[in-house]
């Protein structure tokens, strides 16, 4: 791995619960997320160590030229995906894992990352059409979701060369009922899998003004000797709602976050995250400037903290004190009691459950979530598909959400598939100029995506060329035009509209 600009740090050392005996730090240092449209910017940037890509944005045999100069020049390249879902109730689809393999070895990766999130739902788990959010959606902290998780984090990492780091996301809604905190659902997954973790200190400052959630609190509970690297990015409050937008400067509540997790352990790696309204090239350095600071800041005299003990709740009202000697693990499969460790919930899948109520199990707690794996999954899946619903097909709120967050982050769905489609798809807006959201919008409330971007953006066009829009007949014949090339067919006629109409009907009933 030296050869790609790293080097390896210092173990991290066992890790409780994980059965691994260590784990390998990569020191990367300051980076940047390596976009097209600053591609000669991130070139040309100072003391740039690493680049963060997204891993869906490149192809293994057309690496754009750029990357191919960074790393010839020794800088480390790390993809990082966003559409596996290893949140999600559904596990994780064998071809993006390989596909996500594949763009590792080819860019040399030291390490690949994703997203603890949903993206998808629906489908064969719960007999309803899958749909997809086309945005990275937040799990319930519940003892049903952390065992899905974690299942799906052992197939991903059986299946990638490389060490996997997971990423706290952003959310603007709260699911009701939860069991544990983000610190502790993070916890509780570093030790049952060994995954290392991404921590995006703008994702906790959004959390925090959107759900009322305290990142220090968060951090001390954070295995922090499990982070791989940090993230650190802008956005903005809109309506007492924060946006991880990554197109505005960062803020200083953003920072200050930094400086405290610095304060705690010098984070192997840190990276400047920018997706849209890209600055001048000087912008940006001042703000790797500023990182550069507040991290010399936290860590002058600071050194490694130990893993310090953590009280992780059980549902029976128990509390379980986890530290760095072996640990009682609610929710690993170990006995409250002390008692001997069963197997993984993944190797019990056709074992004969124990009945609730089996001594040295406590109710309601993880263990008896972790006896029925299958019925854990299904669980998740019906309470995914029906937010996910909610939000993009405009079926009622499921209960104990609160429907105005929902209307918000509804809204916000169909504002990014717009800006995606207008991004792969810009002779769109081009041809529509400025009724191009207003008809994306009308379109988009009564019509989920489940097929991808690029079927979506085809969806969008045949529905207004159906229904005789736009107005404008030069206007319409350049929209013809440009989905005829792309699908070598002609415009379905008005009955055939008629039926698919009815189909969807019914299958919406």
């Amino acid at each position: 791995m030296q050869e790609h600009g790293t080097e390896i740090g210092t173990a991290f050392g066992t890790t409780p619960g994980t059965g691994l005996d260590s784990a390998l730090r990569t020191a990367l240092g300051i980076g940047i997320g390596w976009r097209p449209e600053i591609a000669d910017a991130v070139e040309a940037l100072p003391g740039i160590d690493w680049v963060e890509v997204v891993a869906e944005n490149v192809c293994v045999g057309h690496l754009p030229d750029s990357l191919r100069r960074l790393r010839a020049r020794g800088v480390t390249v790390v993809p990082h995906g966003v559409s596996l879902g290893l949140g999600g109730a559904d596990r994780p689809d064998a071809g993006r894992l390989a596909e996500l393999a594949a763009k590792a070895e080819a860019l040399g990766a030291p390490l690949v990352t994703e997203h603890i999130a949903f993206v998808r739902a629906g489908g064969a788990l719960t007999a309803t059409p899958p749909l997809e959010a086309g945005h990275l959606l937040p799990v319930p902290r519940t003892w049903d979701a952390l065992d899905v998780l974690c299942e799906n984090v052992r197939i991903a990492q059986d299946a990638l060369p490389v060490p996997l780091a997971l990423e706290n996301i952003a959310a603007l809604i709260s699911w009701p009922g939860e069991e544990l905190t983000e610190g502790q659902f993070l916890a509780e997954l570093v030790e049952r899998t060994g995954v290392r973790l991404l921590i995006d200190v703008a994702n906790l400052h959004t959390n925090h003004v959107n759900r009322g959630e305290c990142p220090s609190k968060a951090l001390a509970e954070l295995p922090v000797e499990a982070i791989a690297y940090v993230h650190v990015a802008g956005g903005l409050e809109r309506d007492g709602v924060w946006h991880d937008t990554h197109a505005h400067p960062v803020p200083e509540p953003v920072l200050d976050i930094l400086s405290d997790l610095a304060s705690r352990i010098s984070p192997p790696g840190v990276l400047l995250e920018r997706d849209d309204h890209f600055p001048p090239t000087e912008e940006l350095s001042s703000e790797l400037a500023t990182i550069r600071e507040r991290l010399t800041g936290a860590v002058a005299g600071t050194e490694a903290v130990p893993a310090r003990p953590r009280t992780v709740p059980a549902a029976g009202g128990v509390a379980v004190a986890v530290g760095a000697e072996r640990p009682l693990l609610i929710g690993a499969g170990a006995r409250v009691s002390g008692g001997p460790m069963p197997q993984p919930a993944d190797a019990r899948d056709d074992a004969v459950a124990e009945p609730l109520g089996t001594p040295g199990v406590v109710p309601g707690s993880a263990d008896t979530a972790a006896l029925h794996p299958e019925r854990a999954r299904g669980r998740v899946a019906v309470a995914q598909a029906a937010l996910l619903s909610a939000l993009v097909a405009g079926t009622p709120a499921p209960e104990g959400f609160d429907s105005r967050r929902l209307g918000v982050q509804s809204r916000a769905l169909v504002g990014k598939r717009a800006d995606v489609i207008a991004k792969i798809a810009p002779e769109l807006p081009e041809i529509l100029g400025d009724g191009y959201r207003r008809a994306f919008f009308a379109y988009a409330r009564t019509r989920p995506m489940s097929g991808g971007y690029r079927r979506d953006a085809l969806a969008f066009v045949e529905n207004l060329l159906v229904a005789g829009r736009p107005e404008d007949p030069d206007a319409r014949r350049r929209l013809t035009r440009w989905w005829q090339d792309r699908t070598d067919t002609r415009p379905p006629g008005r009955a055939t509209r008629l039926i698919r109409a009815a189909r969807a009907t019914l299958v919406r009933k």
